[in-house]
């Protein structure tokens, strides 16, 4: 198995393709050594192939199976002594339809994979992050986090939970000296988006289409900060901010259809 020998190293879920493929290219040219993990064992070998064998561990890994999960730490912890310098909790799913149409298998998956992998790779991988220097344990949230969106009903409730999740654990680690952040992203082109939507996108705004190293910089940026919230594009912000303030207003524009123009809220107001 390939060794660390020293090199900082990020474990990454979601890693054989989209936004995780690109964070484990960008920390491989930064020196970094690589853990990839993610259900697509096709994925991984080619990611594997990609940045050498002597600079990454990859291995198929179910992130909704605790015992998978521990015992995948347990190897990168052997292959870095020890050590994780990030932890990148980016595995997801994408199912949406109606609420009341939607099969409650779908609904049951949604919240496996996007909340309980999330909590399960925290809770197993807290020791490796205690024990390094100036850690990070960073999270996909989505911009669907922002305000709870219709046709997307439980994936926005799991990354609701995911962005609740690091705001809370972001207190509770500064005692280990443990960094909590998470990224709130918009619509990036990556397969967890059905066929043609990025194509058929805002050229614009907000909800604009957006490439996933954007994401993967984000995350190097995010090691080196100690800001808790990212957004994908920046203007999210502001949709965060007027959910806060004036939900039923948001509530009404997406009723509407006027926050997916391409125009931003300042535009629709």
């Amino acid at each position: 198995m390939a060794q660390a020998n020293g090199r900082q190293s990020i474990f990454i879920t979601g890693a054989a393709s989209g936004m995780g493929r690109e964070t484990a290219r960008l920390f491989h040219s930064k020196g970094w050594f690589v853990g990839g993990y993610d259900v697509n064992a096709e994925g991984l070998a080619s990611l594997h192939d990609e940045l050498g064998a002597d600079n990454c561990v990859v291995r198929r890994l179910d992130v909704t199976d605790r015992d998978d999960y521990r015992s995948a730490l347990a190897e990168f912890g052997r292959a870095t002594g020890g050590r994780m310098d990030i932890l990148y909790n980016n595995a997801g799913i994408g199912r949406g339809g109606p609420f009341a149409d939607q099969p409650f298998e779908d609904v049951l998956a949604l919240v496996q994979v996007n909340f309980v992998g999330v909590l399960i790779g925290i809770h197993e991988a807290v020791g490796l992050l205690k024990a390094t220097p100036n850690s990070m344990c960073f999270t996909t949230s989505s911009s669907s986090a922002t305000f709870g969106m219709a046709g997307i009903a439980v994936y926005s409730a799991t990354k609701h939970a995911v962005k609740g999740l690091t705001e809370a654990l972001a207190v509770e680690f500064k005692a280990y000296g443990v960094r909590v952040a998470d990224v709130l992203p918009g619509l990036i082109d990556t397969p967890i988006l059905p066929p043609g939507a990025a194509a058929n996108a805002p050229k614009e705004g907000m909800f604009r289409s957006i490439p996933p190293m954007e994401v993967a910089k984000v995350v190097w940026e995010a090691y080196g900060s100690d800001k808790l919230h990212w957004y994908v594009p920046p203007e999210l912000v502001e949709l965060d901010k007027a959910a806060t303030l004036t939900p039923e207003a948001v509530r009404d524009q997406m009723a509407a259809g006027g926050l997916f123009s391409g125009n931003s809220l300042a535009d629709d107001a």
